[in-house]
């Protein structure tokens, strides 16, 4: 069997980590499999090497900071490969020019385009553990590009898919998939398995088990995938197609707090100027989430919506450099705010979940701004001063659901 091994940095974040995981690796391969394994950097190496970066200049080249950041993947492949053969086993590190993965030019922000399998197979037929950096690729200049946030679960499924690996480990600091997150709900339960559709919404709502980029290659290229602990033996979470469980009304809540909502009103009431405004969104790669529109009684309209927190500056930005695009429009802005999500298959199927979600929310005396539905998930816009006490009382209000 042929597997692939992820560990984040804080798995490998000083020596004795590194050998905690090259043993668990180890152990993995004298099972008889051939063994791939994918390293972030170790624990705070990011963290220094953009603050190194920063003192030097506030807005440094793009493309030097991807030859930067990528030598922290670098340090943990060779100090774990040499730790590997110190125990007396044959490993073998490889950086992403050396696989090599080729990606886009975006740096930063780079896509996998294709992954050529030919070293990494003719090193696991030597009898050798591969370990490949995470987070990194190489362009079509020949430069070194990153992949951005989430980048090395992306690697290690993309490997995967492309080694046509039976199985894809992520080993993270929980040991799976929670109905909620377990620092906020204790009560919270394991998931021992979820579609590939929950865990895109999962990610999609702020849980930092798995980013969104890799579940969505995950599902395109059908790869059985597990998120794990590194810290113990225990089963972790699937995440497939489907599930043999039978569907529950929900399989958990998620919160969201890293997001800000601009309002937009008196804009034109036609329908080009909602165009105009998402249209400008879209074009300089901002996301829209949750988005309400109403009209007004003078014949104006009102655009609501939420954008990441990171992105909020840029888009108020935008709105003031391409002022011309809503008109004489006022644009305001508020950050306290977060979003309370239940997820789950049973959402479009039951119309209780939606009654069952605000009965919660109301009988905590919170009062909810906007609100947003899809076939798996409803999703509603409050205080972000609230939103741990909205995770517990919406968890609460379905524990039934897990029992």
């Amino acid at each position: 069997m042929l597997v692939v091994m992820k560990f984040g940095g804080s798995s490998v974040a000083d020596l004795d980590k590194i050998r905690n995981v090259a043993e668990r690796c180890i152990k993995k391969w004298r099972e008889g499999n051939q063994v791939v394994v994918v390293l972030s950097a170790m624990g705070k190496t990011t963290d220094r090497l953009l603050a190194q970066a920063g003192e030097i200049s506030s807005m440094p080249s793009r493309r030097e900071m991807d030859m930067l950041l990528a030598t922290g993947e670098q340090v943990s492949v060779s100090l774990m490969a040499m730790t590997m053969i110190r125990m007396g086993v044959t490993a073998i590190s490889l950086n992403a020019w050396q696989v090599p993965m080729h990606t886009t030019s975006a740096y930063q922000n780079a896509k996998l385009k294709r992954i050529d399998s030919e070293r990494i197979t003719k090193e696991l037929d030597s009898n050798k553990i591969v370990v490949v950096t995470g987070f990194q690729g190489v362009n079509k200049y020949d430069d070194v590009t990153t992949l951005g946030r989430g980048g090395s679960d992306t690697t290690a499924v993309a490997l995967a898919a492309a080694l046509n690996a039976d199985l894809c480990e992520i080993y993270t600091d929980v040991d799976g998939v929670y109905t909620a997150d377990p620092r906020i709900v204790p009560d919270a339960r394991k998931m021992p398995e979820v579609t590939y559709e929950e865990m895109l919404e999962f990610a999609s709502l702020g849980a930092k088990v798995l980013h969104s980029r890799c579940v969505e290659m995950a599902r395109r290229y059908n790869v059985n995938l597990v998120v794990k602990s590194s810290m113990s033996e225990e089963e972790g979470t699937v995440v497939k197609e489907t599930t043999k469980m039978e569907k529950m009304l929900i399989s958990g809540v998620a919160v969201d707090k890293n997001i800000a909502k601009i309002a937009v009103s008196g804009m034109k009431g036609n329908p080009e100027s909602t165009f105009r405004l998402l249209n400008l969104m879209a074009k300089n790669g901002v996301n829209i989430d949750v988005m309400i529109q109403s009209l007004e009684k003078d014949g104006t309209k009102t655009l609501t919506f939420t954008v990441a927190r990171p992105d909020m500056m840029m888009t108020l930005e935008l709105l003031k450099k391409y002022s011309d695009v809503i008109g004489n429009a006022n644009v305001s802005c508020e950050e306290d705010v977060a979003k309370v999500s239940v997820v789950g298959a049973g959402v479009s199927s039951n119309p209780g979940v939606a009654a069952k979600m605000f009965e919660a929310l109301s009988n905590a005396g919170i009062n909810t701004d906007m609100v947003t539905t899809s076939e798996i998930r409803i999703t509603a816009v409050i205080k972000e001063s609230e939103a741990e006490m909205a995770m517990r009382a919406v968890h609460d209000r379905f524990a039934s659901e897990w029992d």
